[in-house]
Formats: structure tokens, C-alpha cells, sequence
């Protein structure tokens, strides 16, 4: 029945709508994905500053050194050893926070706490001889 509405519009038309439709298709499922992809890309890498934390396409791990911004290079810090990239090789930005120093005292004042808390929960030594030093009667 559906063939025979698209007969009566000439058979071309019917064809050329179809194409049209596919085109359109595409164009969401693959095109504009791939655009926001490239601008998040391009945003990611224009955030990028200066010991931030960036993983290459090779999956080379390292810090941010220095960034040349004419020949459009990137020098790592990977452990001391200094290594010069495209920045078209970089595929993650991790940016780096600076702590406060309110906040490392607050971590810092946690963790004894957390140390005391397990130290009450172990049980003491004495207590394991006492109760290995107590013979049994099983009858």
C-alpha cells in the first residue's frame, strides 16, 4: 500500500525523500556528535595551564611543564624526565586543584582519630593470654 502512495507521486520523489531522510540521519548520528566531541577537545585544551596532570594518545602519563603556545608544543615532567609533544597528542586533561590549607588540616586531624579507632577496636594482648591461659572443661 505504501509502495503504491509513493508510485503515484512519480516513483522519484518518493526515492528522493528517502535519501533525503538518510542524509538527515547521518548527520545526527554521526556528524554532529563528532563536532561536540572536537569542541570539548578544543576546550579541554584551551583550559590547559601549567602542572596540570594530562595523559598522551600513547597513554604517556605526566605533568604539564611548560606550554609553547607559537610551535603549539607541550613539555611533560614524566618522573624527572622532560619530553616535548604536539599538543594534538594530548587526549585527557586532568586539572589540578590546589588544596587549601584549612583542608589538609582537617585531614590531618581525621586521620589520628581514625588510627585511635582502630586501636579500640583490636583486642588486647592480656586479654588473648587471659583467655588462652584458661583451661577448658569439656565434661
Amino acid at each position: 500500500m505504501l509502495l503504491a502512495a509513493n508510485a503515484g507521486l512519480g516513483g522519484g520523489a518518493g526515492t528522493i525523500v528517502f535519501i533525503i531522510l538518510i542524509f538527515g540521519l547521518m548527520y545526527f548520528m554521526m556528524i554532529r556528535p563528532q563536532k561536540k566531541q572536537q569542541q570539548k577537545h578544543q576546550d579541554m585544551m584551551s583550559k590547559l595551564q601549567v602542572g596540570d596532570k594530562i595523559v598522551t594518545i600513547g597513554r604517556l602519563h605526566g605533568v604539564v611543564d611548560s606550554i609553547d603556545e607559537d610551535a603549539k608544543t607541550v613539555t611533560l615532567d614524566c618522573d624527572g624526565i622532560y619530553l616535548v609533544f604536539d599538543r594534538t597528542a594530548i587526549m585527557r586533561v586532568d586539572h589540578v586543584e590546589a588544596v587549601k590549607p584549612a583542608e589538609k588540616e582537617e585531614t590531618s586531624a581525621t586521620e589520628p582519630e581514625a588510627a585511635a579507632k582502630d586501636v579500640k577496636e583490636t583486642p588486647d594482648a592480656d586479654d588473648a593470654q587471659e583467655s588462652t591461659d584458661k583451661p577448658e572443661n569439656k565434661e
